[in-house]
C-alpha cells in the first residue's frame, strides 16, 4: 500500500453545476512551492490547495478560468483541462482538444444506444492552449492567478493573459495537426477511439511540451513540442521550430501506452502512461533521461526509458475506477499521483480524498 496524502476540498467551491465533486474528475496535479494546483475534467475552474501542518492539503479556492481568458464558449462548457505547467511567471494550461462519442444508456431502447453511439460531441473550450500571470505572495507564500500584474523583476513590464488564436471549433494547434501526415487520420475520431486527445503539458522556459494520450502509432506515443510568441494584441502564435514546421514531433516507444501527465524534473521528462483506450491497463511512470537537453525532434525507443514504478488502478469490480490522471513531483524521490473517478475507499467523508505519494528513486 503506497504512502498517501489526503486532499481537502471545501464543500462550497467543489460541486459543478450537474452536482459533480471535484474530487472524483481530477485531471492533472501540479506543486509550485507549497501550493498543489488541480484541475477537474468537467469544470471551467482551477483549484489551489495549500499544505497543511500535518501534510496534507487543504485551504480550498477556486479560480475560475474565464475571470482571466476570453473562453471560446465563456463559462457555459467544460475546458476539460488536462495538462498545466509553471514558468517565468506564467501557468499555462492546455484543454484536451478532443472530440466526445456519447455513451448509450442502459435504460434506453437498444435503437436510440446505437443511434448514441454514432454521436460525436465538440465542446468549444477544449480547444484552449493559454497562459495566466502567477505571483507569489512574499508573506504568506502562496501563488495567485491576476489577468494582468506588473513583472516583479523588471519594472515597466507586464505579465498577461493570453491565448492561442482559436475559435469555438480550432485552434491554431489543431489547425496544424490537421496537415501533419502522422496525426491527420485521426483529428476526427474521438479521443477515446485512439483520436487525438492532449491529456499532460510541461513547460521549460519558452518551450512548452503537450502529451498526447491518442493517437497511439503501433506502440509509440508523441510529445509535440511548441515556443508560443505574443503578439500586440496579447494573441500567442507559434514560434517556426523546424524548417516545415512550427513544432516538433518526439516518438516514444511506451509500448502501446499513451501519455496521461507530463512533468520536467532537472533535464529529465517524467511521464505518466497508460491506456489511450477508454479500458483498464497498467499505468506506470516513466522518465525520459535528458530529454531538455537537444533542440532536434527525438525517436525515444523502450529501452532508453526508465520504467520507474506502476500505479494502482482499478480492476475486477473496480473497472474503471482510480485512472491515475496528474503528477506532481515533491521531490528528487518521490511523486503524488491523483486520480480520476476514485474509488469508495480512496475518499474521506463529503469532500476529501486520498492521493499517492510514490517513491521514484533509490533511498
Amino acid at each position: 500500500m503506497p504512502e498517501q496524502i489526503k486532499l481537502n476540498f471545501s464543500p462550497d467551491l467543489s460541486l459543478n453545476a450537474e452536482g459533480k465533486h471535484v474530487r472524483d474528475g481530477l485531471s492533472t496535479a501540479m506543486l509550485t512551492g507549497d501550493n498543489l494546483w488541480l484541475s477537474c475534467d468537467e469544470r471551467t475552474s482551477i483549484e489551489r490547495l495549500t499544505r497543511l501542518p500535518d501534510g496534507a492539503f487543504g485551504k480550498h479556492r477556486s479560480f475560475d478560468v474565464h475571470a482571466y481568458l476570453d473562453l471560446p464558449a465563456q463559462n457555459h462548457s467544460e475546458i476539460d483541462i488536462e495538462g498545466m505547467g509553471m514558468a517565468d511567471h506564467y501557468l499555462w494550461l492546455v484543454g484536451s482538444h478532443s472530440l466526445k462519442r456519447k455513451k448509450p444508456k442502459r435504460h434506453d431502447s437498444i435503437a436510440k444506444q446505437i443511434k448514441r453511439l454514432a454521436q460525436i460531441k465538440s465542446d468549444p473550450n477544449r480547444y484552449i492552449l493559454a497562459r495566466i500571470p502567477i505571483l507569489q505572495d512574499p508573506e504568506t507564500g502562496d501563488y495567485t492567478l491576476y489577468k494582468e500584474v506588473a513583472h516583479p523583476d523588471q519594472p515597466g513590464k507586464m505579465l498577461r493573459a493570453g491565448q492561442l488564436r482559436g475559435d469555438r471549433t480550432s485552434n491554431l494547434l489543431t489547425e496544424l495537426m490537421e496537415q501533419d501526415e502522422h496525426i491527420a487520420p485521426f483529428m476526427n475520431i474521438p479521443g477515446k477511439d485512439n483520436g487525438f486527445d492532449i491529456e499532460g503539458l510541461a513547460v521549460h522556459g519558452s518551450r512548452i511540451f503537450i502529451g498526447l494520450r491518442g493517437p497511439v502509432l503501433r506502440g509509440w506515443a508523441m510529445v509535440l513540442e511548441v515556443e508560443p510568441e505574443e503578439d500586440e494584441a496579447g494573441i500567442l502564435h507559434l514560434k517556426q521550430l523546424t524548417k516545415e514546421k512550427p513544432y516538433r514531433k518526439h516518438f516514444l516507444n511506451l509500448r502501446g501506452k499513451g501519455i496521461r501527465e507530463l512533468r520536467i524534473h532537472g533535464n529529465d521528462l517524467y511521464l505518466l502512461a497508460g491506456p489511450t483506450m477508454d479500458l483498464d491497463g497498467v499505468i506506470a511512470i516513466y522518465r525520459w533521461r535528458n530529454a531538455l537537453n537537444g533542440d532536434m525532434e527525438q525517436v525515444v525507443h523502450n529501452n532508453e526509458l526508465e520504467r520507474l514504478c506502476e500505479v494502482p488502478h482499478g480492476t475486477g469490480e473496480n473497472s474503471g475506477k482510480d485512472k491515475a490522471e496528474g503528477l506532481a513531483i515533491l521531490d528528487d524521490q518521490r511523486v503524488l499521483v491523483v486520480f480520476d473517478s476514485p474509488m469508495e475507499e480512496r475518499t474521506v467523508g463529503e469532500n476529501d480524498v486520498l492521493a499517492d505519494v510514490l517513491r521514484i528513486g533509490e533511498g
